[in-house]
């Protein structure tokens, strides 16, 4: 389990053959750094090869190694209940800090390793031929829903973003062919979304899901873009996850602005200058 692997290192030191310690040694020194240690600078701390540090991983139940940072920035402490797993109830500023970067930097090297770049191309496709785009999320998501808003409307189409689940509902019923709607939610396990996602589909709209593989959410959208991080929202507060949220919608706002090609840019380079009014001009 993620939450003792710090306990299982300390206990399994001694087994360990010679590579393997070093590996070790170098982790327990500073469990923190190590998490934003890539592969090449861990193997070099430790004076090893890189399939060493791999083979390594994997003998403590990870499937490589951007899994086992994830595990050990989850394990730096046991967690506090409805904060998040990366810290625990006396740790300081200086101390729960750098855990909070440690366990971001970490869940989106895993998601980056894990996205589905064919999934990315499919919801792109989708959203360069809609007509209407409407993105839905609840809660933290809906921050996410609504940075997407904020990015997309950029592109010359009606774009809202909608974080009440009342008008949530009413907008998937009134949509049409050649609607898309995005609906965020991490655990996917949210009733009124799976319902939602049900009466957009019923009206003719294309439903994308950003969200967890395999979800009640996702069997009822047209196309997913799988979020798979270990972030147990159900007990913490949604940090990683939402972060995730945010970085893949920034991966398909770019692969819209490629899509529409460079004719496009003078657009985007209008309302990048009508803004230029309100800032006071660097000295």
């Amino acid at each position: 389990m993620a939450h003792d692997l710090l306990d299982r290192l300390r206990e399994r030191l001694n087994d360990l053959n010679r590579s393997e310690f070093k590996v070790a040694n170098v982790i327990m020194d500073d469990p923190v750094a190590a998490t934003s240690l890539s592969i090449a600078s861990l193997a070099q701390a430790a004076g090893v090869s890189e399939p060493t540090v791999n083979r390594f991983c994997r003998n403590f139940g990870a499937k490589g190694y951007p899994d086992f940072k994830i595990k050990l920035a989850q394990s730096l402490a046991g967690g506090t209940p409805y904060v998040t797993r990366a810290v625990e109830p006396g740790d300081s500023a200086t101390q729960y800090t750098p855990k909070i970067f440690g366990a971001t930097i970490a869940a989106l090297k895993e998601a980056e390793r894990q996205v589905d770049m064919a999934a990315i191309e499919r919801m792109v496709d989708y959203l360069t031929q809609a007509k209407h785009i409407h993105f839905f999320g609840l809660g933290a998501s809906g921050a996410v829903a609504q940075d997407a808003q904020h990015k997309f409307f950029r592109f010359n189409l009606p774009v809202m973003a909608y974080i009440d689940v009342l008008m949530q509902r009413m907008v998937a019923a009134a949509c049409h062919t050649g609607d898309v709607i995005v609906i965020i939610s991490y655990t996917g396990r949210t009733r009124e979304l799976v319902d939602i996602a049900k009466l957009g589909r019923a009206a003719g709209a294309v439903v994308l899901g950003i969200t967890a593989p395999n979800s009640p959410l996702a069997n009822e959208c047209t196309a997913t873009l799988d979020v798979a991080t270990p972030e147990d929202t159900d007990h913490y507060m949604p940090m990683t996850s939402r972060v995730i949220q945010l970085t893949l919608i920034d991966a398909l706002a770019t692969g819209v602005t490629l899509r529409r090609g460079e004719d496009f840019l003078p657009h985007l380079k209008k309302i990048k200058e009508s803004l230029r009014e309100t800032r006071f001009p660097l000295e």
